[in-house]
């Protein structure tokens, strides 16, 4: 009787005992990232029959348990995967935000202080002074459209450093994961099924961790983790890892993707098959907003170097030369597949601003046709067995030398290095084209009411050859007139009809009022043209002309619906950053009331286990005491 009661006290020492190590365990790692709280399962130790009923044998402890929920801890890792998209994508769309929202630092003050320099050289076209001040915002706004480009490809460059760095973290975490499958195996076979528990926490660990670098799904095959990222690629199969590398990306090589590395070959995953955590917000923030902003931002500036450039060669400057270029800007890039055979090298000129769209184009030779198709929408806008000879979107394709073989393909991005290389071309302001390059006369005596207009120079150029030949407009009635002049046939007997327009050499011109037979008008050179605004006029007029977008927009609105759609993308990433933090805040709550770590709980417990403690030793010491009666009774 004494040894059961004995045996009672010692069950109830130890079941005391490991509640008291546990809750000490609990207490120690309360501050632990990843610990989950452990309990201790008693049961009772079962009874035995004396003949008279069964007498209870104490207690024993059964297991010691984490309290863990997979459904809490899938829904922390699934909020924590969207949240750290979210705020990484947040972080890099704010630099680009900030830098074109800027009222001081942006492209509209420059573009405005440039175009205001143009209305003063008209307002007095033959002053130096006036002359230098729009020559100078002229390169100011050069120097504005270099400096936003090199911005963005800092925040490229540094995108490109990122994207390495979470592929290594990824790569170490998976890892890590591997091992403790490896360790939880071991120390279950070795404990008849019974869980480790630190290692189990060890390893939840990792994978949370994990989640906040890319979405992450895990499959439980037996005691083991299978682990796989973004769109279901395993990277933690049993005890086998496969790495992922920042890799060249093989259609632009100019491009850092990310490989999957599987029997030693790299496949290259598209960047949407990578969503959730760092990387994803890394890689859609590329895709998505900074390829759009450096597009934009050399639409733009392709935009108004082609078509500011084009009224300037319709001009005459200081010298009696027409016009030459007024800007230049970055030519488009190229870049030909890794994977290509052939050897040719292709190339692209923009020759329609306002057809350009901000989209970068893939060129394929498949199947064999061309295909060329614009990425942002992956729409195919050319397939023909004849290589694109017109313009595709204001682009035209050329293959400069060499030839293309069967699966080549070439990325072309018309605009995305126009702004980097945006230069004003001339440094003499005596070259800046603000006059026509012809005048009309009329002389006094003509007898007729007859008025000739200032004409007008007919683009696009390059301009007619004869377009400066002196040409004389004879009525040989008060209805009829002949052309004269050097230039493609001489008309005559042209019916006069007031107000229309006479089209001749590249130039336009409209007679009215009533001329008399014999008068004539006169149309020649510009001489001594140092006073004529008449270009200068139409230079400031591209301010607000409709030139970009087929015809919807001006470059301040291109600018205005770039920094819109930066600023949009911007508070909505915010915004829903915002949501998803609340949503992991509750998720995580959720968790730790579950399985975190309550230091008062963990207090009361610690009480109640010293107490069953002591009581488990009374039992002990009155069993001692019963055995020591009976020692004395036999004496």
């Amino acid at each position: 009787m004494g040894s059961g009661i004995l045996g009672v006290g010692q069950s109830g020492i130890a079941a005391a005992q490991a509640g008291l190590v546990t809750t000490g365990h609990n207490i120690a790692n309360a501050s632990t990232p990843g610990y989950t709280r452990q309990v201790v399962v008693q049961t009772s130790a079962g009874s035995q029959d004396t003949g008279f009923g069964f007498i209870g044998k104490g207690t024993q402890v059964s297991d010691v348990k984490r309290v863990f929920s997979e459904f809490l801890n899938t829904q922390v890792m699934t909020s924590q995967s969207s949240k750290y998209q979210l705020d990484t994508y947040y972080a890099q769309i704010s630099r680009i935000n900030n830098q074109f929202a800027d009222s001081t630092s942006g492209l509209s003050p420059v573009l405005q202080d440039f175009f205001k320099g143009v209305q003063d050289m008209a307002a007095n076209p033959s002053s130096t002074a006036a002359r230098q001040t729009a020559l100078s915002s002229a390169e100011t706004l050069a120097a504005r459209f270099q400096g936003l480009s090199n911005q963005l490809k800092e925040v490229e460059a540094s995108v490109r450093g990122q994207i390495g760095n979470s592929v290594d973290t990824i790569n170490v975490y998976t890892k890590q994961i591997a091992k403790l499958n490896d360790a939880i195996e071991k120390a279950q076979g070795q404990s008849d099924g019974r869980p480790s528990n630190d290692l189990l926490d060890q390893r939840d660990y990792a994978i949370s961790e994990l989640s906040k670098e890319i979405k992450t799904t895990v499959v439980k095959q037996g005691n083991t983790y299978n682990v796989f990222i973004g769109n279901g690629q395993p990277v933690v199969v049993g005890t086998k890892t496969y790495d992922l590398v920042s890799t060249t990306s093989a259609a632009d090589p100019s491009r850092t993707a990310v490989g999957y590395v599987s029997n030693g070959e790299v496949i290259e995953l598209a960047d949407s098959h990578l969503n959730g955590g760092k990387l994803g917000g890394l890689l859609e923030f590329r895709s998505k907003a900074l390829d759009l902003a450096q597009n934009s931002l050399g639409r733009i500036a392709t935009g108004l170097a082609m078509t500011f450039n084009a009224q300037h060669a319709l001009g005459q400057d200081q010298t009696g030369a027409l016009g030459g270029s007024f800007f230049k800007v970055g030519a488009p890039d190229v870049r030909a597949g890794v994977g290509n055979t052939g050897n040719a090298v292709v190339g692209a000129t923009v020759t329609d601003a306002n057809a350009l769209t901000t989209s970068d184009y893939r060129l394929q030779y498949t199947g064999g046709n061309y295909v060329v198709t614009r990425l942002s929408d992956n729409a195919v806008r050319y397939t023909n067995a004849a290589f694109p000879a017109g313009a595709v979107d204001g682009i035209n394709f050329n293959i400069a030398s060499g030839t293309i073989a069967a699966g080549d393909e070439y990325v072309i991005k018309p605009t995305a290095n126009a702004a980097g290389g945006f230069g004003v071309t001339i440094n003499d302001v005596s070259k800046i084209a603000a006059a026509a390059p012809i005048r009309t006369t009329a002389p006094l005596t003509n007898t007729g009411t007859g008025t000739i207009s200032a004409g007008t120079v007919n683009g696009p150029p390059p301009t007619n050859a004869n377009l400066q030949q002196p040409v004389t407009i004879t009525f040989t009635s008060a209805t009829t007139f002949n052309v004269t002049g050097t230039g493609t046939g001489n008309p005559v007997g042209v019916a006069y009809t007031p107000g229309g327009n006479i089209t001749y050499n590249g130039w336009t011109v409209q007679l009215s009022g009533a001329p008399a037979n014999g008068d004539t008008f006169t149309i020649g050179p510009n001489t001594n043209g140092t006073g004529d605004n008449r270009n200068a006029l139409l230079l400031a007029a591209q301010q607000t002309a409709n030139t970009l977008g087929n015809g919807t927009a001006s470059y301040q609105g291109a600018y205005a619906q770039l920094v819109s759609q930066v600023g949009n993308k911007t508070r909505e990433v915010e915004v829903t950053g915002k949501a998803e933090s609340k949503f992991l805040a509750q998720a995580v709550a959720q968790q730790q009331a579950e399985s975190g770590v309550n230091l008062d709980e963990e207090a009361a417990n610690l009480m109640r286990y010293q107490q069953a403690y002591q009581a488990a030793a009374k039992v002990m010491q009155t069993a001692g005491e019963l055995f020591d009666l009976l020692l004395t009774m036999g004496n």
